[in-house]
């Protein structure tokens, strides 16, 4: 019986995770869930699956949260920064679902980390921001990492079990990055001024969180899994291609040196790749369905076009230049896509603030993490300003 811990178990992950452990209670047991301020759906949640501990951002929606639970004596509720990262190193906990969405996901992921958990990686800032530091930490503290986004879960099944070892010299030539192109893929470029939230959030093949979705429309999330994937695989930029692919049932691929390419193809469901890190090496039921390939009929592929989607440019400029630029290219990317969502900035504002705070804020090699955080902080403030300036 294998103990877990869900990082932000009130949002689209966190849900399906909650999903997959419910089929498998013989073998996994939720010791611990966190969430932001969402205190009416943790409560739910906490009744409906019996945690030990449920950790609130802060100390007000912590006692909202207890006023709420006062039936469940044995439920320990905490709140507050110190306390994400206490439960999410806990000595009970076997498995870390790391899938808080934004910056504030490094913390305690990089505790999970170094208390030598399984991490289940769902949050792409860690990354992002700290991407040496935490594969070092990893390495150092002998922990497990297993991705969960549906892409680089699919690379992850693609390669061989040795590419840690180099994927060059295990034939690997390409990683093959898909995305669907998002809702606007095809919309005309003079309309993308009037794009409204509403239109943003609305993905056709996914259901996910508004910063997410809007990440899906400007394809920043792609950009950013283009630096994760960087990472996670110890691969230069250049060796990843970004391919759209709409219908979204090929979730990545890699190409061999002997004309191989190796896809993992599958309904677009987060439950897949969430019980794949879950069960490897084993496989487990997921509750999703299996792919009828007769019904889906054809499978598209286009190039992803950078002046379309300049978030794409940028990415790789902030993993060429290196250092603290990838943090403040997801630092300014936060800040713009909350500016968005609150109606306060165009959809096109987003890469052009992003754009604008990389070329204002010095980034620097470090791989101090706080200098990574004053670097993300300086970029957030950059850009904020930016935007109440007009």
């Amino acid at each position: 019986m294998k103990a877990v811990c869900i990082l932000g178990a009130t949002g689209s992950i966190g849900q399906s995770t909650l999903d997959v452990l419910s089929r498998h209670q013989d073998q996994y047991q939720l010791y611990a869930v966190t969430a932001n301020t969402q205190v009416d759906k943790m409560a739910e949640i906490c009744r409906r699956y019996s945690p030990q501990v449920a950790v609130m951002a802060d100390a007000e929606s912590a006692s909202l949260l207890q006023a709420q639970l006062t039936d469940l004596p044995h439920l320990q509720v905490l709140g507050g920064e110190q306390a994400l990262g206490e439960v999410s190193a806990a000595a009970e906990v076997d498995v870390v679902m790391a899938a808080i969405v934004g910056a504030v996901g490094l913390m305690p992921t990089l505790s999970a980390v170094r208390a030598g958990k399984r991490v289940l990686l769902a949050n792409k800032e860690a990354l992002v921001m700290a991407g040496h530091l935490f594969m070092h930490e990893v390495s150092k503290f002998n922990a497990e990492l297993l991705p969960i986004d549906s892409e680089h879960n699919a690379i992850f099944q693609c390669l061989p079990g040795n590419y840690p070892s180099g994927l060059k010299q295990n034939g690997v030539t390409k990683i093959l990055l898909t995305g669907s192109g998002g809702p606007f893929r095809e919309t005309p470029l003079e309309q993308f001024s009037s794009i409204t939230p509403e239109q943003a959030i609305a993905h056709p093949n996914w259901s996910m969180g508004p910063k997410i979705s809007v990440d899906s429309a400007t394809m920043m999330n792609k950009g950013l899994e283009l630096i994760e994937a960087c990472w996670l695989f110890d691969v230069p930029h250049y060796d990843v291609d970004i391919v759209l692919h709409p219908q979204s049932i090929i979730h990545s691929m890699v190409a061999y040196s002997d004309g191989s390419v190796l896809a993992q193809m599958g309904l677009p469901d987060m439950r897949t790749p969430i019980a794949n890190a879950l069960g490897w090496p084993d496989r487990i039921v997921s509750g999703v369905e299996p792919l009828d390939l007769v019904q889906v009929s054809q499978l598209n592929f286009e190039q992803a076009d950078e002046n379309r989607f300049p978030c794409l440019r940028l990415a790789r400029q902030a993993v060429e230049q290196g250092g603290t630029s990838m943090a403040i290219l997801n630092a300014a990317n936060e800040i713009a896509v909350q500016a968005f969502l609150q109606r306060d900035i165009a959809f096109t504002q987003i890469a052009e603030l992003i754009e604008n705070t990389m070329n204002h804020v010095q980034s620097r090699q470090t791989d101090n993490l706080q200098e990574i955080l004053q670097d993300d902080r300086k970029a957030r403030t950059y850009t904020q300003q930016t935007i109440l300036n007009g």
